[in-house]
């Protein structure tokens, strides 16, 4: 009796459905706080490894790396899992998950404590970041899905890049700061999205690969922990080896899986439509070069110039403030008029420019306006044109059965490629000593972050085709079997 009334109480309180552009609104919220917390962190590692006695930087890594390996691993799962119940009820857990974790980061008193909880964060936010596009999609009407995309990427993207910057203002008071700001947040969202968010019923759909979701977890955690603890372990040790070799190994079996699995946790039918497969591509690739370059300038400011994460974080600011310039002011009218593929590779020849400025001018003596300034603001400029342009093409002539599961793989690539570039540039630094050391060690870390970026303009326009204007194939036609 008393569950009834409750349930007619709570049902009660739910206001008329939200119009499209407010659905857009509230799951961008929890959007932007899951993308903030990819890289919040960055600026609050010195403070965090004093506080919590850890001094390698390997093992702080950690801290960016679990986050990302479990948010890329649990979107397609979650994504699946989402497709068959209401995607609404779905992103509300996903934030409630993400908001009680983020408290519980803020109380840890370890590092391994700290760890453990950024991973059950990143579990709500694998939860809710699929379910948010699939309510968007549902939601939007067919001529303003790509412009929806586009906001959702460009926020979430904008968040991301900010994330430095809005921990350095956190962590001058104090580094908890950074989680539990995102409680009130997360609370806000949660209740107004109860009340006001549609309701989006799935479809019916049977249990994903379990297996292959681990076999990709697994993967990508053995070749991150074999490029972050190289330098330590020895590149030619038989524990280095052993973690690279493995996760080469566990990505075949992962694709053996979903090529032979009768119901495999990406449908191999998704990649053959040439606009999902080459923005998978691409956003994978430019990705390591977007994950790299944000730890990289953050950790040159405050390991070589000696600045606090207060000052860091202000000095990283202006170049996350281009992205939704760029993003909502140019990209979406150089796409109508030249096409994705132009656009993308004009955003990562940008970006790469930004960072060749860094390998250039790049000194020992501070000089924020001469150095770091113009490379922010061109790297900014060029995540504006790409991630947004890579997504909503990416996700634009997907079939109706797939609205949750194609974007969270293009997601779960996104993130595979952070914690990929975070490694790398783990492993390309090292522990330089001295000033020259410290010099040459992040210029060698630039160069590879430029390579990245710069395959990423070369292969955009032979994955997507040059000067195309509309979607290069049609949705395709999955069967809808129990499978789907």
């Amino acid at each position: 009796m008393l569950t009834s009334l409750a349930v007619r109480y709570l049902s009660q309180l739910r206001r008329q459905d939200a119009s499209p552009t407010l659905v857009l609104a509230i799951v961008c919220a929890g959007v932007v706080l899951a993308s903030l917390d990819v890289f919040i962190v960055n600026v609050a590692l010195p403070t965090i490894a004093r506080d919590l006695h850890e001094r390698s930087l390997g093992g702080l890594s950690w801290v960016l790396n679990a986050y990302a390996i479990v948010y890329a691993s649990l979107l397609v799962l979650f994504g699946r899992l989402a497709e068959g119940r209401s995607r609404q009820n779905g992103f509300l857990i996903g934030v409630l998950v993400f908001t009680l974790s983020s408290a519980a980061c803020g109380l840890s008193s370890s590092l391994a404590m700290l760890i453990a909880f950024r991973m059950l964060q990143a579990a709500g936010a694998a939860l809710l970041t699929p379910t948010s596009v699939s309510l968007i999609l549902a939601t939007a009407p067919p001529e303003k899905r790509q412009s929806s995309m586009r906001t959702w990427t460009a926020l979430g993207g904008a968040a991301a890049a900010l994330g430095p910057a809005v921990g350095g203002l956190l962590v001058a008071a104090d580094w908890r700061l950074i989680f539990f700001v995102n409680v009130p947040i997360g609370l806000a969202a949660a209740v107004i999205g109860w009340r006001r968010l549609p309701s989006v019923p799935g479809h019916p759909v049977s249990r994903p690969d379990l297996l292959g979701a681990a076999l990709i977890t697994a993967a990508v955690g053995l070749v991150s922990l074999g490029l972050v603890q190289g330098n330590d372990w020895g590149w030619g040790s038989a524990r280095t080896v052993l973690a690279l070799v493995a996760s080469a190994v566990l990505v075949a079996g992962f694709v053996w899986r979903i090529l032979r699995h009768h119901n495999p946790l990406i449908d191999p039918k998704l990649f053959r439509n040439r606009t999902f497969t080459g923005s998978s591509l691409i956003v994978f690739v430019f990705s390591i070069a977007f994950g790299s370059m944000l730890l990289s300038i953050v950790l040159w400011e405050q390991q070589v110039w000696g600045w606090s994460a207060l000052d860091t974080g202000l000095a990283v600011a202006p170049g996350p403030l281009v992205v939704p310039f760029c993003a909502f002011l140019l990209t979406g009218r150089l796409i109508r008029r030249y096409g994705p593929a132009p656009v993308i590779a004009l955003g990562s020849a940008i970006y790469t420019l930004g960072i060749v400025w860094w390998i250039v001018r790049a000194g020992l003596r501070p000089d924020y306006v001469g150095q770091v300034l113009p490379g922010s603001l061109l790297t900014g400029a060029g995540v504006g044109l790409t991630l947004p342009t890579i997504m909503s093409t990416g996700t634009a002539s997907l079939p109706p059965q797939a609205l949750a599961t194609g974007p969270a793989a293009i997601n779960m690539l996104r993130q595979v490629g952070l914690a990929v570039g975070v490694a790398i540039l783990v492993a390309v630094i090292g522990t330089p000593h001295g000033g020259a050391a410290s010099l040459h060690a992040f210029r060698d870390g630039w160069a590879v972050i430029a390579a990245f970026s710069l395959l990423a303009a070369i292969v955009a326009p032979i994955a997507l085709g040059w000067g195309r204007r509309r979607p290069i194939a049609r949705p395709v036609a999955l069967e809808a079997t129990a499978a789907d």
